[in-house]
């Protein structure tokens, strides 16, 4: 008998199967997870030929964009979770329902943000220190891209949705259309149209109504079959705003110390904050890959404590985690040894493409620490553990703010000053969060068997 005839082979639960669904569910969760990263990417790569102002000012713009996004990523989250759960638990209608409230959901706090962020666009880029033309290129995308605001949160309410029935290829194609779209869109109106920055903040918005719309019929389609009604439920929306509390207070932390770490890097002179966004365009390219694995995580923890097997957990647990350690490491070579390409992509300047070079380098070494970061917290998700990463992100962003606001005081105001604001961030910031997850996921606390977590 071969190895690959073994019976431990053959079990749904050995190292080999688990690994099998790891990657059957990762591999295509790459895809949907770097979409937002690519639509930067891009945004990034042609306005940066623009000159050093548009692309500081993307930098501002971003940064706001991201963590608007971010916080609402609890979208994706909890609905991931609470459909995997139910489904695992052979519920898988209510599983569906609890997808539509957090499309409704999505959709209202969308319009909301999106009138917050055209009224309040100024006040915001200026609370990150931009000022002058900076500022007012800052302000232009920030408003052209606010209406593409409700489309991208229907997007993370629609994928987590499917992720928790464990269809990670919808969203993969869709991600590929609208980056695809987004290309186009922006080559046509950046420069076909001559409309500047203004033209890549309105590509992009139109093509995250175009993902949100496509990925919404998709679960609509799965409801109507499954016999699910699509209005929105009062109750529902409900239980889905409340069940995704946590996991905002969470991503509200993690925000705050990314806006943070871009005001420190604003502080440091409009090059070095030029600088410091093409690193966080490859930066969120490559922790959004690895977060592939801690997604496939996720929806695999999720139906294994709602089918009550508390073995299989475990053993998802090592496998994600070497998976997220190996794979972080591999990325974080290819990141060092190709910086100095990968910046010519993104700016002709030579003082930009130094700082950026040497700050890759940097978070190429501690690209393997992110990857078990990410998978811990996909875990950790998939169980519902919310409120303890909730107050794990709090402990997290207190530990850090003290070290992002000691860079520009003690540190050189030159390239070496965001270098060490990037071991901060990558180094220190990334540290505490892997300490404190990993000691809470060597326990059982989190490990709630059943349909529904105990405590709601």
């Amino acid at each position: 008998m071969t190895e690959h005839d073994s019976p431990d082979a053959a079990r749904p639960d050995s190292p080999r199967s688990v690994d099998r669904q790891i990657l059957a569910l990762a591999v295509p969760a790459l895809g949907a997870l770097i979409a937002e990263p690519l639509l930067l990417i891009i945004d990034s790569a042609m306005v940066g030929h623009l000159g050093t102002d548009s692309l500081a000012g993307l930098a501002i713009a971003q940064a706001v964009l991201m963590t608007i996004v971010g916080v609402c990523v609890f979208l994706a989250y909890a609905t991931t979770a609470a459909t995997a759960r139910l489904v695992g638990a052979g519920e898988r209608g209510r599983g569906i329902r609890a997808g539509i409230d957090g499309i409704w959901l999505a959709i209202g706090l969308g319009v909301i943000l999106a009138v917050g962020l055209l009224l309040g666009g100024p006040a915001l880029a200026g609370a990150l220190g931009a000022s002058g033309e900076v500022a007012s290129e800052a302000v232009t995308y920030l408003r052209a891209s606010a209406f593409g605001l409700p489309g991208m949160l229907v997007v993370l309410a629609a994928t987590g949705t499917l992720r928790g029935l464990l269809d990670t290829r919808t969203p993969l194609y869709v991600a590929a259309g609208g980056a695809a779209a987004n290309a186009v869109l922006n080559a046509v109106l950046i420069y076909g149209l001559d409309l500047g920055i203004l033209g890549s903040g309105l590509g992009t918005s139109l093509a995250q109504l175009g993902m949100g719309a496509v990925l919404a019929l998709v679960v609509v389609r799965g409801a109507r079959e499954a016999g699910v009604p699509l209005t929105p439920s009062g109750l529902g929306v409900l239980a889905s705003a409340r069940a995704g509390l946590p996991l905002f207070v969470r991503t509200l932390s993690l925000r705050a110390a990314i806006l943070a770490t871009v005001a420190v890097a604003t502080a440091l002179g409009p090059t070095r904050l030029a600088a410091h966004q093409v690193t966080n365009s490859i930066w969120s390219l490559a922790a959004f890959a690895l977060d592939a694995i801690a997604i496939a995580a996720q929806a695999l923890v999720g139906q294994s404590l709602g089918r009550g097997d508390a073995g299989v957990v475990r053993r998802l647990v090592s496998r994600c985690l070497r998976w997220g350690v190996l794979g972080g490491l591999a990325i974080g070579l290819v990141i060092a040894a190709a910086s100095p390409l990968l910046v010519r992509i993104f700016t002709t300047d030579p003082g930009v493409r130094s700082a950026a070079i040497w700050c890759l380098v940097v978070a190429g070494a501690f690209m393997a620490l992110a990857g078990l970061v990410y998978v811990l917290d996909g875990l950790l998700m998939g169980a519902g553990d919310g409120t303890f990463l909730a107050w794990a992100g709090l402990v997290n962003l207190v530990v850090y703010l003290p070290a992002a606001w000691a860079v520009p005081r003690f540190a050189p105001s030159d390239t070496w000053g965001l270098v060490w604001l990037w071991i901060a961030f990558a180094g220190m910031f990334m540290g505490t969060r892997g300490i404190v997850t990993y000691v809470r996921s060597r326990g059982t606390a989190w490990m709630v068997l059943g349909a529904e977590r105990r405590g709601k």
